[in-house]
């Protein structure tokens, strides 16, 4: 009996990855088992949309409080109905282009939480696939499971040579019931976008990403993979751990790795009896998370609290590698772009920036689009870029998502559910976090360091104002990467210089020469004063005394300069040397040479001017 509970049929079939065309063959075979899953799935969701027509009709879905008991309905039958289900909704609370806002809320709460499956079960799962008794593996290993979810059970042990380990093991049958499951909710999809003309998007397309990642997820060998990946991209933190996994005690269906004490981040008490500070733990999680995301394109998707372990050494520990995703260098360069245009409110560029990142196909119509961003985006960059609600925001690009052509690509959508999730776990710690504000000087560290001719291109946007340079924006964007822990400070003295002689800086380098020539001048000019004052006053000149216009501000428009100086000053790590190093490249600099040569013309030209007019009596 328990042989055939735990044998699955479809593993005998071959099937290791995701195939619609094979899994509707297998199917077609087994009638049986097809009919009775449609009984047990579409009578009850049959139930739930007759109601919701009711409810239509009769317009009582107008009442808000109607309709968010609809949507909480629907969420609660998709944990009904199993593990397939769960994760279609909680792919869907990632899809503001398909589902409305109030269904979206409650699809966002969806939790994969089960109960166990039986411990004989598990057990003989684990020598059927590690080809051994479980005595020959493990000094010691629990029979009951510390956690279950909706993929699997997780059991503490002990392995041969007295490693602690947690034992992660599949349930039986599951690759059975997905699979059933997604021929099933496929074929519905297929018929509403057949159907209903008011799907947009291509619902089929979405349930076939759906059954890639969950084919991926029910695959340990590669969370165990994902899981090695992770550590060695993030070797270098010293604040980030990661499991070890124990390959000889691992396979498809058992996923045995170091085990790790440690409390969950929401859990404050505990995290500060460890004599760590919750508020620093959050910091290095979301930094952790904007480097996997900018940097390596490779990040963790399902960063619940679960997850996220607080060490007593102060480190944070990422749990459960199976969701994960990958983004692409031009598409991480790409949000870097967004943000840009949202910050400098170039809301037609954004709009393009959306059509380059997949979510507008390219035919679309932007002209309604870009006051509908203008609307979403305006009253939350009033109280600036670190204040901005994402939430708030998300929750008002749902419904611009549903009203116009959008679509939105998966990678996005398990950005989205990650940041979400973050933002979640860090405003139990601080109920004032903004994921923005703790993003922001990333993005900016990213624009200021990168290379990439693109985001070279963005930063000139930045800090241009059509031909206007703004001196606060630059000083603001290396305020805001000095606060970044991991800045590199030579490369961003680097970038500074490479942009000050880029083409694109020309504007600002006749600004400094201006700026230049008008404070030598200035100090020039108070230095005649001083020495004409010590003449006899018969032969002082009357415009000697004059003060010249601008002198008032002693610093006049090199002001920003020193700012800038200053900022570069409070930057952990800057000495006079970092300068002085770059002293050599600057005067090669044939821009420098120029910008020489137009400031002693400059000189002479207005030294030329104001002995004449102090010749002729005229205020200089």
């Amino acid at each position: 009996m328990m042989a055939q509970e735990l044998g699955d049929f479809i593993e005998a079939a071959g099937l290791l990855e995701y195939d619609p065309a094979a899994i509707t063959r297998i199917y077609a075979g087994h009638p049986k088992r097809l009919i009775r899953r449609l009984w047990q799935t579409l009578v009850p969701i049959g139930l739930l949309l007759l109601g919701v027509a009711f409810d239509w009709i009769f317009q009582l879905l107008k009442d808000e409080e109607r309709a968010r008991a609809r949507a909480r309905e629907c969420a609660e039958l998709l944990v009904d109905l199993g593990p397939a289900f769960i994760k279609a909704g909680q792919a869907l609370s990632t899809r503001p282009d398909i589902v409305p806002p109030l269904l979206l809320e409650e699809l966002a709460q969806l939790q994969d939480q089960l109960p166990g499956f039986d411990s004989g079960l598990a057990m003989a799962c684990i020598e059927e696939d590690l080809g051994a008794p479980v005595d020959d593996i493990f000094e010691q290993l629990d029979r009951e499971p510390i956690s279950a979810a909706s993929l699997g059970q997780v059991h503490k042990g002990i392995l041969k040579g007295g490693a602690r380990v947690a034992v992660k093991v599949q349930r039986p049958g599951l690759r059975e019931q997905i699979t059933l499951d997604l021929y099933i909710v496929r074929n519905i999809a297929a018929w509403l976008n057949s159907n209903i003309g008011l799907i947009r998007s291509d619902l089929v397309a979405l349930i076939d990403e759906l059954g890639r990642r969950v084919f991926e997820e029910m695959d340990y060998l590669n969370e165990a993979s994902n899981a090695e990946t992770f550590a060695e991209l993030h070797q270098h933190n010293p604040r980030i751990a990661v499991p070890t996994i124990y390959r000889n005690a691992t396979s498809r269906r058992v996923l045995t790795m170091e085990w790790i004490d440690g409390v969950k981040l929401t859990n404050l008490d505990a995290v500060r009896e460890l004599g760590v500070d919750p508020d620093d733990m959050v910091e290095v999680g979301v930094n952790c998370s904007l480097q996997q995301l900018l940097e390596h394109g490779f990040f963790h998707a399902d960063p619940h609290p679960g997850n996220l372990l607080a060490l007593e050494d102060g480190r944070l520990c990422y749990l459960d590698f199976g969701m994960m995703s990958e983004v692409s260098r031009e598409s991480r360069t790409g949000l870097i772009q967004a943000v840009v245009h949202l910050v400098n409110r170039n809301f037609g560029k954004l709009s393009k920036d959306f059509v380059t990142l997949g979510f507008l196909a390219e035919d679309v119509n932007l002209e309604p689009i870009v006051p509908a961003f203008e609307k979403v985006f305006s009253h939350a960059l009033e109280a600036g870029v670190n204040r901005m609600d994402f939430k708030a925001v998300t929750d008002d690009m749902s419904g611009v998502m549903y009203k116009f052509p959008f679509r939105v690509p998966p990678y996005y959508a398990l950005i989205i559910r990650s940041l979400v999730t973050l933002e979640g776990i860090a405003l139990s710690v601080d109920p004032n976090f903004k994921i923005l504000g703790a993003a922001y000087p990333y993005f900016a560290r990213r624009l200021m360091e990168d290379p990439d001719p693109q985001l070279r291109q963005s930063l000139k946007e930045m800090l241009f104002d059509g031909d206007a340079f703004r001196w606060t924006r630059l000083e603001n964007l290396v305020s805001s990467a000095a606060s970044q822990a991991q800045l590199d400070l030579e490369a961003l003295l680097d970038q500074l210089l490479d942009f000050l002689f880029s083409p694109k800086a020309g504007l600002l380098r006749d600004q400094l020469v201006t700026a230049t020539v008008d404070r030598l001048d200035a100090l020039g000019w108070s230095t005649m004063q001083r020495l004409g004052r010590r003449l006899p006053k018969r032969l002082q000149p009357s415009a000697l005394g004059q003060t010249p216009p601008g002198l008032s501000d002693p610093l006049m428009q090199l002001e920003p300069v020193r700012e800038l100086i200053q900022v570069l000053q409070s930057l952990p790590g800057f000495t006079p040397e970092l300068l002085l190093r770059r002293m050599p490249r600057v005067l090669n600099e044939p821009d420098t040479r120029r910008m020489g040569f137009k400031v002693a013309q400059g000189l002479a030209e207005r030294g030329v001017v104001r002995l004449v007019r102090v010749a002729a009596g005229v205020p200089a």
